[in-house]
């Protein structure tokens, strides 16, 4: 993908309100690229660190590594302290997720 491209999923992802989130399709579709998603998580992997990349997860609702310095458990702690109820890893994407038209 273009820098146009990744500045824009970065722009997106500085917008998500604390205790929500977005998943890697959602920020895909919103930058005009749905079928992007797999970017759009490399992207979040080498992002800057001053983003709240813990607000972005996988179509289930799935945690990853890297976003935090000390990885899964870090995302989660922080998702926590937002309201996020976590389930062995995973939130309620129905409850949680957020576009930015709501």
């Amino acid at each position: 993908m273009d820098s146009a491209f990744t500045k824009s999923v970065y722009e997106l992802v500085a917008t998500i309100p604390s205790g929500r989130v977005m998943t890697y399709g959602q920020i895909a579709a919103v930058c005009g690229h749905p079928g992007a998603a797999r970017v759009v998580g490399q992207i979040a992997h080498f992002g800057p660190s001053d983003l709240p990349w813990q607000r972005v997860v996988n179509a289930k609702g799935g945690l990853a590594a890297g976003f935090v310095p000390d990885g899964r458990t870090g995302q989660a702690r922080m998702l926590e302290q937002e309201g996020i109820i976590l389930k062995n890893d995973r939130l309620s994407i129905k409850e949680y997720v957020w576009w930015p038209s709501s």
